[in-house]
């Protein structure tokens, strides 16, 4: 891939497109790698952990997955109307009122991880339409300029992220 230019995100996305593009691989393989490497790891959670919170008003283990599912949704969205030059500032969303009214812990996690396989497979569609003019094409989103590309780096690290939070924190 090519460096990204400083237009294509806000330094605050950095913590999750450096740990993916670490990876040396293009969007839609790491992408695919994700999807068999995050679905594994939940799988593996102890099912005493999955409404684990390592301090108060902190997530389980359950809201971190439908937060990752929520984030790809609403980051796929952006990339499907910024690759078709819609020039519209997107809004931004609270991930702690999502999480808060989620729902997330009357689920399984089982649930939840057959989900996000399916809302990543749609993503993973959506990604393989674009051309090599799409991932260049940038628009606005939260009040700040993003690219197509950046969004797939995005949502690949998003997930490398909050796993290594887990180890760290509830494992």
């Amino acid at each position: 891939m090519k460096r990204f230019s400083p237009n294509e995100f806000k330094p605050y996305f950095a913590i999750y497109i450096e740990p993916a593009v670490s990876r040396n691989l293009d969007i839609v393989p790491l992408l695919e790698l994700g999807l068999k490497e995050t679905c594994d790891f939940f799988k593996g959670i102890p099912a005493q952990k999955e409404l684990y919170a390592y301090a108060e008003q902190k997530w389980t283990i359950r809201e971190i997955l439908l937060h990752l599912i929520d984030t790809e949704r609403i980051f796929s969205y952006r990339a499907l109307r910024i690759a078709r030059n819609d020039k519209t500032n997107l809004p931004g969303f609270d991930e702690n009122d999502f999480a808060r009214n989620s729902k997330a812990n009357m689920r399984t996690l089982q649930e939840l991880t057959e989900e996000f396989k399916a809302v990543r497979h749609a993503t993973l569609s959506l990604f393989r339409s674009f051309d090599a003019d799409d991932w260049s094409k940038t628009g606005m989103a939260s009040n700040s300029e993003i690219s197509v590309r950046a969004i797939g780096f995005i949502l690949a690290g998003h997930a490398i992220h909050h796993e290594r939070i887990i180890k760290e924190r509830y494992l």
